[in-house]
């Protein structure tokens, strides 16, 4: 000790490194907590009507498939050449509203940093236009015919491949449409970007089946659902099953009525409304979610929102008169099948005679598993249907003006053309067009405007089969367009 040290001088120096020490360990762990973990609330207008929730309101997909607001805002104009077209996402036909930051579906939230992830509503808008030059209507709970579900899921991947896809080229696009704090930029230059490159590689395995050569392309307005489900949840492997099939609309759940034998799903392999939402939002969180109860919460509210929610009216003018005596020839050639109690209860493919492939993508030994999943989240729902399933759900008609393009497969464009013989169904046409066809019931489908926005489909590849369900298909012209004109009334 040297002369001048007073005895407790180690002691008081000791001490006041211990303070700077969990001072400075405090003030890194709020930091971390803030940057990383701390949610805030989103906006009072996402919440403002139940409208503007559905659209936009998250449902706690952005804590695990959540993707960096900033690395979601540059990935467009990094790669450009991923998309199918110019204009970013909007190529992907996602419904898109004048004045908004993100498309229809998709949710910003901040937990530590904004992060972006999709929500119901990305697969359940309706986009439609009664001309060309019209901003489009979007139907909420309607089927996203114009989105290209399959191609985000590519996009993503393919980018996170490229080895463009790092901290150094990121950091100077994103500088170039904002200015990160000094913080925000160390965390995405040395945790953020890293983690989502990361994360997004290994979704590839779980996605392999849609880049496989042998497989079509699901097109806009279709998904692989059930394979989804076997491959994210169940993680089944991979085998030669593939079965899209059109987007549903969701409106009016309260008329699938379980106990006496409705089912849901195309298939009917679901027992009740809240077991698909409980599934769905699983399928978007993918992963048990952060908070059980704040999950539920959102599954109850969607469940009580879609079980009373009216389908859409048809927007233009009805003849009366045809509807009228269309609703005679409804009733004595539709409604044993479409009002009656056989509506929402699964009927034979033998019967139906429609494409099988979305009946073999799923099986008992799925259910079961899936199943297992959830329970083990301690997530209660009657879930999937445990049993070997027999065939398609005779649909409710309810804004069946809104459904095109149809059939379980959507592989007839148009009401009209599902009632003309299989043979003299088109082959060959164009889906995610927005513009509606009044004549016809049911989206434009060709012509340059179509084949230029939309995917084209093709009845002869895989799980695209346009045959079956030609109930109707012999009437008489007149009485055709009669049936059509009362459809429109539904």
């Amino acid at each position: 000790m040297t002369s001048y040290e007073k005895p407790g001088w180690k002691v008081s120096k000791l001490k006041i490194s211990l303070w700077l020490f969990f001072v400075l360990l405090a003030i890194g762990g709020y930091i971390g907590w803030d940057r990383g973990f701390r949610v805030k609330p989103q906006p009072d207008w996402v919440t403002a009507t139940p409208e503007m929730r559905f659209k936009y309101g998250s449902i706690g997909a952005e804590n695990d498939a959540g993707v960096p607001y900033w690395i979601f805002y540059v990935l467009p104009r990094m790669f450009p050449e991923k998309l199918p077209g110019p204009g970013g996402y909007a190529s992907l036909g996602v419904p898109w509203e004048q004045g908004q930051e993100l498309p229809v579906g998709f949710t910003k939230k901040t937990i530590g940093f904004p992060r972006v992830a999709n929500n119901c509503a990305v697969c359940h808008t309706t986009s439609y236009r009664t001309k060309p030059n019209e901003n489009p209507t979007f139907v909420v709970a309607g089927a996203g015919h114009t989105t290209d579900v399959e191609g985000f899921f590519r996009f993503l991947i393919d980018c996170a491949k490229d080895p463009r896809f790092n901290a150094d080229n990121m950091m100077r696009e994103i500088s170039l449409v904002t200015e990160l704090d000094m913080i925000d930029k160390l965390l995405y230059r040395f945790v953020i970007i890293p983690v989502t490159k990361k994360r997004l590689l290994e979704r590839e395995k779980q996605f392999a089946w849609i880049y496989r050569p042998d497989f079509p392309e699901w097109g806009r307005g279709r998904d692989d659902a059930m394979n989804l489900t076997k491959y994210f949840m169940v993680r089944m492997p991979m085998d030669d099953t593939f079965g899209p099939t059109d987007m549903p609309s969701v409106w009016n759940l309260q008329k699938y009525q379980w106990d006496k034998g409705m089912r849901m799903n195309l298939a009917g392999d679901s027992h009740d409304a809240q077991s698909v939402i409980t599934d769905s939002a699983l399928g978007l969180l993918g992963a048990e979610p952060k908070n059980k109860d704040e999950f539920l919460g959102h599954v109850a509210w969607l469940h009580e929102y879609l079980g009373k929610l009216e389908a859409p009216k048809y927007p233009f003018p009805i003849d009366a008169t045809k509807a009228e005596a269309g609703k005679e020839v409804f009733n004595k050639n539709c409604a044993s099948c479409h009002a009656s109690n056989r509506t929402g209860t699964p009927l034979a493919l033998e019967e139906v005679g429609t494409d099988k492939n979305r009946l073999d993508s799923w099986n008992k030994e799925a259910a079961i598993a899936a199943n297992k999943v959830v329970k083990e989240m301690r997530i209660e729902r009657r879930g999937l249907v445990e049993e070997t399933l027999k065939g398609y759900v005779a649909s409710f008609l309810d804004g069946i003006w809104l459904r095109a393009p149809y059939l379980h497969n959507g592989s007839v464009p148009t009401l009209r053309d599902l009632l003309e013989p299989v043979e003299r169904r088109p082959k060959i046409f164009y889906r995610g067009y927005d513009l509606y066809d009044p004549a016809n019931v049911g989206f434009i489908t060709q012509g340059p405007e179509a084949e230029r926005v939309g995917s084209k489909y093709d009845v002869s590849q895989k799980g695209g089969g346009n045959m079956g369900h030609v109930f109707g298909v012999d009437l008489p012209q007149v009485e055709k367009d009669a049936l059509i004109e009362y459809l429109k009334t539904l």
